[in-house]
């Protein structure tokens, strides 16, 4: 039996959180709610869907987010023609040059890896998209009738952009109810957006220095599930999911704006993110400012809109800005 390391008590690790951010921030000029989301996302073992523009940065985060924690990252780039092989991999026919003998070698795919990008997911059919998703649920790929472990930790980014639609599969709503948060990547402000100038024309290289392993990362995310809850906070996440759904009782915006509510997975996924943003800022306690702050990357992306609301130029984020009124934490 190995002694455990060191390196990885709780009271080492949580300073170098703080170090990661700051890793983060010298590749990365702005986006602070951006990082924080993905870190979030890392601790709770969550994936995540980034939506935004085009050149904002998301694939340099990634990647740099890779390099701050000694990760593997791999990208693809979802198109029309990308094939479930292409992602998952495929089975070589190999010959033994001594016997002459044949036999079929798997060779891995991209997904064998610690940290995804999956650029313009929506720009692949549905098949390709769900062997993907299929994998991110179950962190396992099985292929001719064997089943493959994927690397620990696991992390899938996948992007979407949300100016062009033409030529897009959009994801549909039981698979992006995969995804732990959807993040918003927005512009930048001026200062940003000038120290971004300054920084990528200079010969300032923006290195990213190495934080912590893979193993840290995962004691990490095993401190996330110690992070208490009181039975409060729990309550006040299961009515705010269940008010998401229309019906009798549900707040008057809720009945008007949505067509199909939140599942349970909504309610998983935020007790486990507001842990995760709880472990992230130093506390072992998470607080109703944690679900308030996570409620809308969590639950965007599970929520149907109905046609009133398009008609009202109504978002998910004002539906669920409704909702926080409407389901008051207890007194």
């Amino acid at each position: 039996m190995t002694a455990p390391d060191p390196s990885h008590d709780l009271d080492s690790l949580l300073p170098r959180l703080n170090e990661l951010r700051s890793a983060l921030t010298q590749a990365v000029v702005g986006q602070h709610e951006v990082v924080e989301q993905l870190l979030i996302g890392l601790l709770a073992g969550g994936h995540c869907l980034l939506e935004g523009a085009p050149g904002l940065g998301k694939t340099l985060l990634v990647r740099s987010l890779g390099q701050a924690l000694e990760l593997q990252f791999r990208r693809v780039q979802f198109t029309p023609d990308l094939m479930p092989s292409d992602i998952l991999g495929t089975e070589l026919l190999e010959e033994d040059h001594g016997t002459g003998k044949r036999a079929f070698r798997f060779q891995q795919g991209p997904i064998f890896t610690n940290l995804l990008l999956a650029d313009e997911i929506n720009r692949t059919p549905p098949k390709t998209q769900a062997a993907l998703l299929e994998a991110m649920q179950e962190r396992t790929v099985s292929y001719a009738g064997t089943t493959y472990a994927l690397p620990s930790p696991f992390f899938v980014l996948a992007t979407q952009n949300p100016i062009e639609q033409a030529g897009t599969y959009p994801l549909p709503e039981a698979q992006l109810d995969r995804f732990l948060l959807h993040v918003r990547v927005d512009y930048p402000s001026e200062t940003e957006e000038r120290d971004i100038l300054a920084q990528t024309t200079g010969s300032h290289s923006g290195a990213v220095p190495k934080v912590m392993d893979a193993e840290a990362v995962k004691a990490l995310q095993a401190a996330v599930r110690e992070v208490h809850i009181s039975p409060d906070l729990l309550s006040w996440i299961t009515r705010l999911v269940r008010a998401s759904r229309p019906g009798d009782g549900a707040p008057a915006e809720v009945n008007n704006w949505i067509k199909w509510g939140a599942g349970p997975r909504a309610g998983q996924s935020l007790v486990l993110a507001a842990k995760a943003r709880a472990l992230l800022q130093g506390r072992f306690a998470a607080t109703r400012e944690d679900v308030q702050a996570l409620a809308a990357p969590v639950m965007r992306h599970r929520l149907l809109l109905s046609f009133a609301a398009e008609a009202e130029h109504k978002s998910a984020d004002d539906v669920i800005a409704a909702l926080l009124r409407a389901v008051p934490f207890p007194a």
